[in-house]
């Protein structure tokens, strides 16, 4: 039974009125991905589209590889895609694959060719191009349009059988040359082409092109409601040609909806693939890139992403995004589930010069929930505190440490700076001082200090390594990539995206893992990365706690 849906946009509200109207009666949708490269943010939007509907309407989601440009796939997107898919917590129903229609794709061909539908023509590509006219200009009908049913499937069944050489002859459809829509004008729905298939091998040497498998596959796998991007727009008519002159029953349903564009963010596979070639990034996994693998290897959780998406809307416009949106659903969620630890990026050292010894205190594992666990940690003489707590001249604006100033060290004590060393070249090298022992944490203690600040116990400390990330592409070429239509070479990678800091510390006993996220206090929301050995922890902060902050 289908639920009653109230639509929150105007997709939703296209499927009421077609299944009110009985022009269906059940909603299917298809992920149609391409395993020409890895997903990014762009194609979340799609898969939130195809299974939140599905799930909505009670209906199905069928994931169907559109793998009918053999030179650009390969079996490692199709895994990828899969696995991107899952990560995002959706499932599909069944899988498809363009060239699982390959023979009912022939049969509709040969159906047309009999009609006096469709036409071999001899035209090379070049030559055909140039007989398809301008936008104010009629094209030019091929010389060959009028060949009898039975010499065009002659051709095509020589087509098949691989005794032509490839671009020498194609199969058209025969709409109308003078249609304003460019798409109308006889456009070729088969093509000659000697390419090695990763999944079928050399079976088919005939590929079909994309607009007269996308509409047949639909309306073969029972699709409702094909929901599809704005560059498809003007291929309606073609779409909804072939499923009519097909003798097709089932009548799918096209429906566009506008791209969504982070403002500086490279999207685009072959933009992304590029970089990846260049070695501008690590690969399609940068942490960097706005491509799943590449948010997932970041921290990024995948219900961030959904609700993204869902807040920026479905409309027909292109909408371009600032950064901001996005991180706000980031730091959301990371706040909600992340572990509160102390690390140190940018150690300096502190000595407590009127403390011997050690004394155990303990830390909150999670503050921003009612229930809490709790850990151990240790205070002691000699600690090691961020470079940016210290000013040499006192500020009382600055609320951290200077001689005569008071911080309280986070879940410890109170302390006062009695003075400082610095080398000959005036950088401060240690810190000194006192801390009061009536101030401790959790208790009735009720001297107040406008600074708190974290710290680490050397002696009770590990070694990690912080990748902290930062815009790749330079703020001042950032209008350059929006809407993709640039080279790649048109902008420039901001030398600061990456900054990698190998003598931070952290505190030891904590068992991270990678499926955790932890929030290093003041620092910002960091997660474990795949580069992590027994030897050597390396985190990658997904991103700052305060928006203004920047990659210092």
């Amino acid at each position: 039974m289908i639920p009653k849906v109230e639509a929150t946009n105007f997709i939703e509200e296209i499927i009421n009125k077609d299944l009110e109207d009985g022009r269906f009666n059940a909603v299917q949708t298809r992920h149609p991905p391409e395993p020409s490269g890895y997903l990014h943010i762009g194609h979340v939007r799609n898969i939130v589209l195809n299974y939140g509907i599905a799930e909505k309407y009670n209906g199905v989601c069928n994931l169907r590889y559109d793998d009918t440009n053999p030179t650009k796939e390969s079996q490692e997107f199709v895994d990828s895609i899969q696995e991107d898919v899952k990560w995002l917590g959706y499932h599909w129903n069944k899988i498809y694959y363009a060239t699982d229609y390959f023979q009912q794709n022939y049969e509709c061909a040969v159906k047309l060719i009999k009609d006096g539908k469709a036409f071999v023509c001899d035209l090379s590509p070049e030559e055909l191009s140039k007989s398809r006219g301008t936008l104010t200009e009629p094209g030019v009908e091929s010389p060959y349009k009028n060949r009898s049913v039975e010499e065009n499937l002659d051709l095509f069944e020589r087509m098949k059988n691989g005794e032509f050489p490839a671009g020498s002859r194609c199969l058209r459809a025969k709409i109308d040359m003078a249609s304003p829509n460019m798409n109308m004008r006889d456009p070729v729905i088969y093509r000659i082409q000697y390419t090695h298939h990763q999944r079928i091998g050399d079976k088919w040497c005939i590929y079909p092109s994309y607009d007269f498998a996308h509409p047949l596959d639909d309306a073969l796998e029972g699709v409702s409601h094909s929901i599809c991007g704005p560059e498809f727009e003007d291929h309606r008519p073609l779409y909804n040609w072939v499923i009519e002159n097909c003798g097709i029953a089932n009548k799918s349903r096209q429906v566009e909806y506008a791209n969504l564009y982070i403002k500086g963010a490279i999207l685009g596979k072959r933009f992304i693939k590029k970089l990846v070639q260049d070695g501008k990034v690590c690969g399609f996994d940068d942490p960097r890139l706005y491509t799943i693998r590449g948010l997932r290897r970041r921290g990024v959780l995948p219900e961030s992403l959904k609700e993204f998406v869902r807040a920026a809307g479905i409309s027909k416009s292109n909408a371009l995004i600032e950064p901001a949106f996005l991180e706000h659903f980031i730091r959301d969620d990371l706040n909600k589930v992340s572990r509160r630890v102390m690390a140190v990026l940018n150690p300096l050292p502190l000595e407590i010069t009127n403390m011997e010894g050690e004394e155990e205190i303990v830390l909150e594992d999670y503050p921003q929930n009612e229930e809490t666990t709790y850990r151990k940690y240790y205070f002691g003489k000699n600690l090691l505190i961020e470079k940016e707590d210290f000013i040499k001249e006192p500020d009382p604006k600055f609320y951290r440490l200077y001689v005569g100033a008071k911080v309280r060290l986070k879940g410890a004590y109170i302390i006062t700076c009695t003075g400082f060393d610095q080398d000959e070249n005036g950088n401060v090298t240690k810190v000194y001082a006192e801390y009061d022992k009536d101030t401790k944490s959790g208790t009735n203690c009720t001297v107040k200090v406008k600074g708190t600040i974290h710290w680490i116990n050397p002696n009770h400390a590990e070694k990690i390594e912080v990748r902290l990330f930062d815009n790749l592409v330079e703020e001042e070429s950032a209008e350059l990539v929006e809407g993709q239509e640039r080279a790649v070479n048109d902008y420039k990678i901001n030398p600061n995206s990456i900054i990698t800091i190998e003598n931070a510390y952290i505190e030891d006993n904590l068992n991270v893992n990678f499926d955790e996220r932890y929030q290093f206090m003041r620092n910002g929301y960091f997660c474990l990365d795949k580069d992590s050995t027994e030897d050597k922890k390396v985190f990658n902060r997904t991103i700052t706690l305060k928006e203004t902050k920047k990659v210092k």
